[in-house]
């Protein structure tokens, strides 16, 4: 289950972001506007980064994601889909929801070797069904989630009806024939293919998900929005013959390395890390300092408690770099030197890894954000070229506008007032794909617009 999409690395500098919530049992337009806008831009050819860990520790994560739920609760037997799987929409979907479908299903026929197509609407059932309703409707359903996944059910209207019931319990499944996904029809387009990704993943795979994986949706730290690499190989890992309905997690354990022996040769002769497990307290710390209802004071005490646990574990990986970014988003309206420093601390431990580069993209939005409050285009400039790169072979449409819109102002102030008009212009479209509606945009426009210190008010 998405829960509240884009909670922990924020996009928003300075205005408040949706944050994570405690996991539940269920895992969870048009082309052009009149408005001065210009046309809504999409990505087109998917570039996504193999998978690059061993494949001791890809085993590992494997059977993790496979035999429990995000609540830590053990699942019993594996399951899945067996032979041809169909997909149809109902409801009443957003423009772009089409074509992000397809895309994704091409991936998952060529990348993951899955079979899997979709149908009419109104030839009758699929097994998988993607419903669009409104997000309040999903949110009567299940009022903190974005979009989710249910097994046995093929509407909203029949989940209400046997939501309390073993029906849609995935504990008790045995074997996958229908599942349902509800998607919102009213949220920006990049919310509803980032929910796409995610709940069809988990629809026909893994339900749940681990912050030790630095390249995957399969994380609760939203930093990838669309399936990657290392989920490619886990879902084509999850559909090879040599697994079945009904194993156990010991069964399994005893394919899996075959399995990637097989499909993923270049994972054979790479050192393990061996990762430690991320212990429930700093999860919980985690949530409670970023999520939503805490007061001020307690998601302080919370994200200290969270940088406490990942140094006294000794990490030195993403975990430690998210423990210093939530310290720092906390502080950023009451003490922005604390937060840049934080940011700077987030920054150092992102770049010991080539995981993370996507991650360092979230932080150098941050950090080039206060070069340009402080009049540093320079530095601002040499942050973000790389970073916009990264974030476009992401797919990340809602930052790689921020981005440019950043770059457009470090521009500006360096006295290239042609070239900031082009950049920003240009994030124009992406922003129409990643936030939306026109007012959603022109705020984002305005937000950033007022870190220029050229374009302060004088006092």
């Amino acid at each position: 289950m998405r829960q509240y999409r884009r909670f922990i690395l924020p996009l928003y500098l300075l205005l408040g972001a949706c944050m994570p919530v405690t996991p539940a049992e269920t895992p969870s337009r048009a082309a052009t506007v009149a408005t001065g806008l210009p046309p809504i831009k999409t990505f087109a050819v998917p570039r996504p980064v193999p998978a690059s860990r061993s494949n001791t520790d890809i085993a590992r994560d494997f059977l993790e994601l496979s035999f429990k739920l995000e609540s830590g609760r053990d699942i019993p037997v594996f399951t899945r889909f067996e032979g041809p799987i169909s997909v149809r929409v109902t409801g009443a979907p957003s423009g772009n929801l089409q074509s992000d479908l397809n895309r994704l299903l091409h991936r998952l026929r060529t990348e993951a070797r899955i079979d899997i197509s979709q149908v009419p609407s109104g030839t009758g059932p699929a097994n998988i069904t993607i419903e669009a309703v409104s997000r309040a409707d999903i949110r009567r359903a299940l009022p903190m989630a974005a979009c989710f996944v249910v097994p046995n059910v093929s509407s909203l209207s029949e989940y209400r009806r046997v939501r309390r019931t073993p029906a849609v319990n995935w504990l008790r499944l045995r074997k996958r024939e229908k599942i349902a996904i509800f998607v919102p029809n009213d949220s920006p387009p990049q919310e509803v293919r980032d929910c796409l990704h995610e709940e069809l993943a988990q629809a026909l795979g893994p339900l749940n998900d681990l912050y030790r994986l630095p390249d995957s949706v399969f994380n609760d730290d939203n930093v990838h929005t669309v399936l990657t690499g290392f989920d490619m190989l886990i879902l084509r890992a999850y559909y090879d013959p040599a697994l079945r309905n009904g194993m156990s997690r010991r069964e399994a354990a005893l394919q899996i390395r075959d399995i990637l022996a097989r499909i993923n040769p270049t994972g054979a002769g790479r050192p393990s890390q061996r990762l430690e497990r991320t212990p429930r307290l700093w999860i919980e710390a985690v949530q409670t300092a970023l999520g939503p209802g805490a007061k001020s004071g307690e998601r302080r005490r919370a994200a200290t408690e969270a940088l406490q646990i990942a140094s006294a574990m000794g990490w030195q990986d993403h975990r430690r770099a998210f423990s210093h970014y939530a310290m720092g988003r906390l502080h950023q309206l009451s003490s922005p030197e604390i937060a840049e420093a934080e940011f700077r601390k987030a920054n150092l431990y992102y770049s010991q890894s080539n995981d993370t580069s996507l991650h360092r993209a979230y932080v150098a939005s941050q950090l080039a954000a206060f070069a340009i409050s402080n009049n540093q285009p320079a530095v601002a400039l040499e942050m973000l070229a790389p970073s916009i790169r990264i974030a476009a072979r992401h797919e990340n449409a809602a930052l790689l506008a921020t981005l440019m819109m950043l770059q457009a102002e470090a521009l500006e102030l360096s006295g290239r007032a042609s070239e900031a008009r082009d950049i920003r212009m240009d994030s124009l479209g992406w922003a129409r794909y990643g936030f939306g509606p026109e007012w959603a945009v022109r705020s984002k426009l305005r937000e950033i617009s007022a870190l220029n210190p050229l374009k302060r008010p004088r006092l």
